[in-house]
């Protein structure tokens, strides 16, 4: 997971930390970011002070282009809109959408090999309530519309573990607030991680907002992934090399 590059609404400048691609694509996944991305892709409004309600993303609402690949003829319109901070090669996300047909997906990931694997992961399974910002989240999650989304999942981030690279992390203050604001009353942060330093930075950053509450009750409750979810290639790796993962979940209070 990294910060953006480039300019986001209101012209500012962002800054990309880390790579896009890797090693070069086979001809079928570049099939796919050529021809399905762009029927799932956002948008981000032209306008700095416009607003974007995710479910517009699934439903086609005027002024939101609607896909027109086969895999989508059949509209969805979510009762629920989660999103997924850098989701990787997208495991995670393409099997949370086929638990939960009803929500609409959100995801965000600037590693063109990491969309390209949630591309075929969609195609092979027949999603049609997953749309893709290839990109830093934070653009995106400024446009959205207050209490807008039902979860957040930011899943074993790059912890950026020397102190100068800290300010890289997304975890930060300002991301905070946005998260707060973008949440609906009640819904989940999710964080989780392998790194006991970027624990440590995110459970002092989320706690010291207002609008957060840490759900654990005991040990249990962030040692063991939540049942309802699937490991990421990052938490086996993890476990594979002998290393513990943690798994904080918050939620939003609720508004005043």
């Amino acid at each position: 997971m990294m910060v953006g590059k480039g300019s986001g609404p209101g012209g500012k400048r962002r800054v990309l930390y880390g790579r896009r691609r890797g090693r070069r694509l086979r001809p079928g996944r570049r099939a796919l970011l050529n021809e399905l991305l762009p029927q799932l892709a956002i948008t981000l409004p032209a306008e700095s002070a416009a607003s974007l309600d995710p479910v517009t993303l699934f439903t086609g609402s005027p002024g939101v282009s609607a896909p027109a690949a086969d895999l989508l003829k059949k509209r969805v319109s979510p009762r629920d809109v989660w999103i997924e901070i850098g989701f990787g090669a997208g495991e995670h996300l393409a099997a949370q959408a086929l638990s939960h047909p009803e929500v609409g997906f959100i995801g965000c990931e600037p590693y063109v090999d990491g969309v390209a694997s949630l591309l075929q992961q969609i195609e092979r399974l027949g999603l049609n309530n997953v749309r893709v910002l290839m990109d830093d989240a934070g653009p995106l999650l400024e446009t959205l519309t207050e209490a807008s989304i039902g979860r957040a999942d930011l899943l074993f981030p790059d912890p950026w573990p020397k102190k100068r690279h800290h300010k890289r992390r997304f975890i930060a203050p300002a991301n905070v607030g946005i998260l707060a604001r973008v949440l609906k009353d009640g819904a989940e942060l999710r964080v989780a991680s392998d790194d006991s330093g970027y624990i440590r930075w995110t459970l002092e950053h989320v706690l010291d907002h207002p609008d957060f509450a840490w759900l654990a009750r005991n040990p249990r409750a962030w040692r063991n992934r939540p049942e309802d979810t699937q490991p990421t290639r990052y938490e086996s790796k993890a476990r594979a090399q002998g290393r513990s993962s943690v798994f904080l979940r918050f939620a939003r209070r609720r508004r005043a």
